[in-house]
């Protein structure tokens, strides 16, 4: 049977590519087929005869060889996918997979050993090297990830500053403090005062406070008190029946009842003819009103966000607002500031503005001069925001290329004309309530309106006594 398997072997095995080696029951080497002698860089005079691992100057005395010729296979018929790396010194490192099989003869001893080794050197060193380079590339797109979040939360961040709520752009302490604000009260259903001169963007901040708020899901709902008549503000506020007054059709739902579950922003409320006020003021007290021309009352849930340029405090000191109902709406007053006081932004409010405008125009406009920009920071801007934006609107208008160019001559003002009608007690009174409402009425210690001020805190108070500036 050996005799009969060695011909076989040197007939038809000596053809197959994968390198044999056929050894004794003394694992000496019997013969190998032209691929161990190729591939291994041995000679046949040095092999035929030789205990497998003398084989080239003893590089085959392999310890898993050992293991798989003297522990293994005599336990087993054969075995398969033997793994072994050995580093060769005539041919260097190897990977390889060993497949030996017992042969018997006579009486079921084993005559012959036969193994099969296939060199699976490339393809290892391939699947490790692929497996390092996933590894590797794994840990970068996961550090990518990690910046990429990271990143993500900061332009969360920054865009929630300069680009925060709506159209209100800007990253300086006078707007983020009104951001700060927003927030604070965003959550709850205390009704809001926004003060503010005209163009500061008023009705922005109650968009603002409405889209955060539980009642997000629900339209703001408007009204502007001195855009109609006194007549008809009555009726746009709580409705009226039909027949109610000369013209009325039809029964029609006032403000209120439309912004049922909402929130009501009624702009301008400063306007609000004084024989109005007592029935708001019931609304906002209990929610209860009646129609025009209907004795039922009718119950809404509205929460209320005013907004006026006027000095409401005064307006009452004058009679022509009443009191009780500016203590209700005065409940967390947030004023915006006015663009005089945010110059910081006055860089982002133009990139924003110039993009939109560019847009909507079809032009082309890109690219502010520096002149042009420093001609812009140096502006009062008496009409604020607004005044920017049509300022803004009239350059891109104006401008062919790619560089904005101003239609508009901007001169500083010699005087601050919004203050020649006032006496010196209101301006110090109006400066000393704006700094306390900055700080949050912090009147003494680090960061307080009397550090700011330069005043002991002594003599704040008692300026504050004096002029009757109250803590809302």
């Amino acid at each position: 049977m050996v005799k009969s398997f060695l011909e076989i072997h040197n007939s038809i095995l000596g053809s197959i590519r994968e390198p044999l080696i056929v050894l004794d029951r003394d694992l000496k080497v019997v013969t190998a087929n032209p691929s161990f002698y190729r591939t291994f860089d041995v000679e046949r005079a040095e092999t035929e005869g030789v205990l497998i691992y003398d084989l080239g100057n003893r590089q085959w005395d392999i310890p898993a060889l050992r293991k798989l010729l003297e522990d293994i296979l005599p336990q087993n018929t054969d075995f398969h996918d033997f793994k072994v790396e050995h580093d060769f010194e005539t041919i260097g490192p190897k990977i390889m997979h060993l497949n030996a099989r017992r042969i018997y003869g006579e009486g079921d001893r084993t005559q012959l050993v036969l193994l099969a080794i296939e060199d699976v050197t490339e393809r290892e060193y391939y699947k490790i090297h692929l497996e390092e380079l996933v590894e590797e590339r794994t840990a970068e797109i996961k550090k990518l990830k990690e910046q990429l979040e990271a990143e993500r939360a900061y332009l969360q961040e920054e865009i929630k500053l300069v680009y925060n709520h709506e159209d209100i752009v800007g990253k300086s302490d006078a707007i983020n403090y009104v951001f700060f604000k927003v927030e604070q009260i965003a959550g709850t259903d205390t009704n809001v005062l926004i003060l503010g001169e005209t163009g500061t963007g008023k009705e922005l901040v109650a968009r603002a406070i409405h889209g955060t708020s539980l009642r997000k899901d629900r339209t703001l709902v408007k009204m502007n008190c001195a855009a109609l008549p006194s007549n008809l503000i009555e009726s746009e506020l709580f409705g009226h029946e039909k027949g109610a007054f000369t013209g009325a059709q039809s029964r029609r739902l006032g403000r209120f009842e439309v912004a049922d579950g909402a929130t009501l922003f009624l702009d301008e409320i400063g306007e609000l003819p004084l024989e109005l006020q007592p029935k708001l003021l019931r609304v906002i007290e209990d929610g209860g009103f009646e129609r025009l021309g209907s004795s039922e009352t009718r119950k809404v849930d509205v929460r209320i966000i005013a907004a006026t340029n006027r000095n409401l405090q005064e307006e009452v000191r004058k009679g022509a607002f009443r009191e009780d109902l500016w203590y209700r709406l005065n409940i967390f007053p947030i004023t915006m500031p006015p663009l005089r006081d945010r110059l910081d932004d006055i860089p982002l409010l133009v990139d924003f503005y110039i993009d939109r405008i560019s847009k909507r125009l079809g032009k082309s406009v890109r690219m502010v001069p520096a002149g042009v920009m420093d001609a812009l920071r140096q502006y009062h801007w008496p009409g604020n925001v607004r005044e920017l934006e049509n300022v803004l609107e009239r350059a891109v208008i104006s401008s062919s290329g790619l560089k904005l160019r101003l239609e508009d001559e901007l001169k500083k003002p010699h005087t601050d004309a919004t203050r020649l009608d006032q006496t010196l007690k209101n301006v110090e009174r109006d400066y000393i309530k704006r700094v306390l409402e900055q700080v949050d009425w912090k009147v003494s210690g680090k960061n307080s309106a009397a550090e700011i001020l330069g005043m002991d805190r002594s003599t704040l108070r008692a300026r504050m006594r004096k002029l009757n500036i109250r803590k809302p």
